[in-house]
């Protein structure tokens, strides 16, 4: 193989991310130290969202916002099957049920009347829906204005999974920026290092409410607090002058190690500095992908666009017939990986995975099932040139070829 090989997402790390990681391991903390705050305000300022809290993956993203809406036994917490397993265990992991939801076959994105669906069904059975995690597949956004009011007239938490969604823009006129929390109390992110930044490992939450924000810094780090106003030991927490221990900290509820590293941060912030330059990058890359699209082969087609969003694409899926070019995906995936074209799936429906199929057997999401057995992630990520878009349709019509030879 003389071509470099496409992986179907990776990082893009400089030199200006190296010397910022070098320059934290130099400095004098090396965790909880003045990089993780200033990471929290550089994406406050990116997504326009008040507080950001900065954790140590997009998992435990998803598990401090579910913590910090107060989920718990007895809820039913809405979430659409197309997405990765952390959008589901994260909310189960705090007892809570998982209702989930069917998604568009064209986008993969769950629709309003897809909630809506998993709303009644909830209801039908005799409970009440408590929350709803929108997630924003590929770098597009589910419609949260029409999230926002179906959730809200049912009492709901809107908890957006935009780990995908990193500098998107959305809604009428495109007015709102991903993780603004304009539509929504919370919005989680995750800087694996095929997302648009990366920290390595990383998360964030963000929200406009201070109470969350509390709620969330509390989580992170193992539920505790020096807040004086809140302490309750003396015994325990007074000097012998009578004031409260420059020492002490207290634990109203157990929590969790979830923090990020300055050095995870040191990274973060470097990447952050360049998001419009990645975002501009695979904008441009994904158009390629959709301006070259009628050279696809027959029986392959990119997936719908979604309205009123303008993406910061994080993968580029293209959906095929049922028979994968009469080749199957297995082998389609084969050939493509021998001319040096990494693909992936995204995603096995949650729903159809035995833990969860357990729980309910029956549940048939028609929408979910059809995007599956016809998607297959192409490569799309920031150090992708435009050339390469066409030697990966050119692969795809050479495989296309085998299979009319059989």
């Amino acid at each position: 193989m003389t071509k470099k090989f496409l992986p179907y997402g990776r990082q893009s790390i400089e030199q200006d991310d190296i010397d910022a990681v070098v320059e934290a391991l130099k400095g004098d903390y090396l965790t909880t130290g003045p990089k993780v705050a200033e990471f929290e305000a550089v994406l406050s300022a990116k997504t326009g969202a008040e507080y950001s809290v900065v954790c140590n993956s997009g998992t435990a993203a998803l598990h401090l916002a579910a913590i910090a809406a107060g989920f718990g036994p007895g809820d039913c917490i809405i979430v659409p099957t197309i997405t990765f397993l952390a959008s589901a265990n994260a909310m189960a992991f705090t007892g809570a049920e998982v209702c989930f939801a069917d998604c568009d076959p064209e986008t993969g994105l769950m629709r309003p009347k897809d909630l809506m669906s998993a709303i009644q069904r909830i209801k039908t059975a005799g409970r009440k829906p408590r929350g709803v995690i929108a997630v924003h597949f590929s770098g597009q956004t589910c419609d949260m204005p029409a999230i926002h009011a179906i959730a809200r007239k049912e009492g709901m938490i809107i908890i957006e999974d935009a780990c995908h969604a990193l500098g998107s823009r959305h809604g009428p006129n495109l007015e709102a920026q991903t993780g603004d929390c304009h539509w929504s109390d919370m919005a989680c992110f995750s800087f694996h290092p095929v997302k648009t930044i990366a920290m390595g490992e990383g998360g964030a939450v963000t929200t406009n409410d201070p109470k969350i924000d509390e709620r969330l810094r509390l989580a992170r780090n193992h539920g505790m607090s020096r807040d004086q106003e809140n302490f309750t030991s003396k015994e325990a927490g007074l000097d012998i002058s009578g004031d409260w221990g420059l020492w002490y900290y207290e634990m109203q509820d157990p929590g969790y190690n979830y923090r990020a590293c300055d050095l995870q941060c040191a990274l973060g912030i470097s990447q952050l500095g360049k998001l419009e330059k990645f975002a501009t990058k695979r904008r441009a890359l994904r158009d390629r992908y959709y301006n070259f699209a009628s050279e696809l082969p027959s029986g392959v087609r990119l997936i719908g666009r979604a309205a009123e969003c303008d993406p910061c694409a994080h993968l580029m899926t293209a959906l095929f017939d049922d028979d994968f070019l009469g080749l199957g995906r297995n082998a389609v995936m084969s050939s493509l990986r021998e001319m040096g074209i990494g693909t992936q799936v995204h995603y096995t429906p949650v729903h159809l995975q035995p833990y969860y199929r357990r729980m309910c057997p029956d549940l048939a999401l028609e929408g979910a099932s059809e995007f599956y057995r016809k998607c297959l992630t192409l490569p799309l990520f920031s150090d992708m040139e435009l050339s390469d878009v066409d030697r990966v349709i050119a692969a795809l019509r050479k495989v296309a070829a085998k299979g009319t030879e059989r």
